[in-house]
């Protein structure tokens, strides 16, 4: 095996722009790509053959699996995810990934295949414009077009996508250009006129400002984002709410950022947040927004969110303040660093215990709740004692999105960052499965699971064949209802429970036509048992619940990847719920 001193070593014999392009992603410690190949991208996979000894190509069984897989690789890690497709259809069907990675602010690297130069604009086989395509869904975006330009063109994809707040990086590889040769400057610099490779950086007067609000504060709360966590600042959050004492909520994206189990956390605000985390936020006379974006699914009628309370925003792109909702103190500023500055001058708010025991209080009449003494097994029950089976594991866990992703956020306790890979911004259904399989591809001893729906699992279930094939053994909690079931919840709360092409099973029942009362046991459908095992997956379907203990120590324990099916009903409802634009005061919670 090739030394990484030999890998970089200058070369001085010539080089295709494909070995040269293989060889940069090696340099930026690339050990992972999922690439899927087609006649535009031939010269770089044998140009991946070439280096199989220093990078493992996965070959995904859909390009949109490779780029949710790459993003598994990025949000577990930290690292850049890098994705491979062909032009054309492949170039396309990596599409919703990227636009997922960019809503997510997740550092990836799309590499497509091209048509050669000189046919680019003719509609030749398999052609699309895919930078135009992808121009409003990327941090940025190249159209390699000089073989001399390889090495830096990745160089610079990676500062992009890895700097300030990250995002995916298209590359459009002609195959003239993978074809050509030249001998490659792998030390080249950067071009980047306009491009600050240094994050900002709060000012000392802006920590200080933030301290004195914080000092004088009578109903604080922290409201921590997928920032704290990509910005790799959960330890400096948990010193300043050592520090402050300062009650902390969490946004989907956040979840870990501060651990479930303290007792100041007020775990998810927002639509389907915890009942006390929107009491707290809307009754807060300071909120200090960190790492977050003030989306809609968080903030309902933005106008009365936080109405009564100060707002510090703390966020490291400067397009993200006072975008969505003014605050009185907006700061351009890497987290982590402003929280390490913050901690050095903090002092603790006078007068606080009244309102963080009024905070407990509502945690302790306002739970997140559900039938216990249902017959069968409710979704929510299904994935808190996933939790009590696998807390002491250290998982990584991924979600499709629908009402399970909700009920994962709910019921599972995150407690460190980076365990919870959710499509969150975009919500796209299909993403868990090959995300999970990304996340396991680097943790190859760790416990990766994903908590799917069969809607969800449906998008992307031919990764299944990934897992076997490449020894993944991803396992997948599957609550299966037969329904898209947020649709359906959204279907009986405001349309008189009329169903509209929500229920996934045969045409002919009465079900899918607005009629009845849902699938019986005997018409269940799709088998995913037998589906997962003709992937070569282990499998088990379970209904009862004295078989969900033992079922997910069989699930867990299984050599491989594995499949439970576990029957529920669709009839369950996500509460809490604040409808779309709407306030607190509107929230459902029976």
């Amino acid at each position: 095996m090739a030394t990484v001193t030999q890998a970089k070593k200058k070369k001085t014999e010539l080089t295709s722009g494909a070995d040269i392009l293989v060889e940069s992603l090696i340099r930026h410690g690339v050990d992972t790509i999922f690439a899927y190949p087609g006649g535009a991208s031939m010269p770089l996979h044998q140009a991946l053959t070439r280096f199989s000894d220093q990078l493992r190509t996965i070959l995904p069984r859909h390009e949109q699996g490779g780029g949710f897989a790459a993003q598994g690789v990025a949000r577990a890690t930290g690292k850049v995810g890098v994705c491979m497709a062909t032009s054309g259809p492949g170039a396309t069907n990596l599409v919703t990934a990227i636009a997922d990675a960019k809503l997510d602010s997740v550092p990836m690297i799309a590499i497509t295949g091209q048509v050669p130069t000189a046919w680019i604009g003719n509609d030749a086989f398999q052609e699309t414009p895919i930078v135009e395509v992808c121009r409003g869904i990327t941090k940025h975006h190249y159209l390699v077009t000089d073989v001399n330009d390889v090495a830096r063109v990745v160089k610079e994809a990676f500062l992009i996508a890895s700097t300030g707040r990250p995002g995916p990086v298209l590359i459009d590889m002609p195959k003239n250009v993978q074809q050509a040769t030249t001998i490659p400057d792998f030390e080249t610099s950067v071009n980047m006129p306009g491009f600050s490779l240094e994050n900002p950086r709060a000012k000392a007067e802006q920590i200080n400002q933030m301290a004195a609000a914080i000092k004088l504060a009578k109903r604080p709360v922290i409201y921590a984002g997928g920032g704290v966590v990509s910005g790799e600042a959960s330890n400096e959050l948990r010193e300043l709410v050592c520090k402050t004492g300062i009650p902390t909520t969490m946004t989907v994206m956040g979840l870990g950022a501060f651990p479930a189990a303290d007792p100041l956390s007020l775990d998810m605000l927002g639509m389907h947040g915890a009942v006390y985390a929107n009491y707290a936020v809307d009754q807060a006379d300071l909120l200090i927004a960190l790492g977050v974006r003030f989306d809609d699914r968080v903030t309902g009628k933005v106008e009365e969110f936080c109405k009564h309370g100060k707002i510090i925003h703390v966020d490291i792109d400067a397009s993200e303040l006072n975008k969505n909702k003014p605050a009185h103190i907006s700061i351009c500023s890497d987290v982590k660093y402003a929280l390490a500055e913050l901690n050095k001058v903090v002092e603790s708010p006078k007068n606080i215990s009244d309102w963080v025991t009024k905070c407990q209080e509502w945690k302790k009449s306002s739970p997140f709740k559900y039938n216990r003494d249902f017959k069968g097994i409710l979704q929510q029950h299904a994935i808190e004692a996933l939790w009590e089976v696998c807390r002491d594991r250290d998982p990584i866990v991924a979600v499709g999105v629908g009402q399970h992703q909700m009920w994962g956020a709910q019921f599972y306790k995150f407690d460190q960052p980076r365990r919870w890979l959710s499509s969150s911004g975009l919500g796209t259904m299909g993403f868990g499965l090959p995300a999970a399989m990304g996340a396991q591809s680097q943790y190859p001893d760790r416990l990766v699971i994903d908590i799917d729906g069969d809607g969800s699992f449906q998008m992307n279930i031919q990764e299944l064949a990934t897992c076997f094939c490449e020894k993944l053994p991803v396992k997948v909690l599957l609550l299966n209802n037969q329904h898209l079931g947020m649709v359906v919840q959204w279907e009986d709360r405001f349309m008189q429970g009329n169903r509209a092409h929500t229920y996934l099973g045969p045409i002919h029942h009465p079900e899918a036509t607005g009629q009845g009362t849902g699938p019986t046991l005997t018409e269940r459908y799709p088998d995913f048992v037998q589906i997962a095992r003709g992937y070569g997956c282990g499998a088990s379907s379970i209904s009862q619940k004295a078989d969900l203990l033992p079922g997910l120590e069989e699930m867990i324990n299984y050599d491989g990847p594995y499949v439970l099916d576990i029957d529920v009903p669709y009839q369950e409802h996500v509460l809490p719920m604040i409808p779309t634009g709407r306030t607190v005061k509107d929230m459902i919670t029976e």
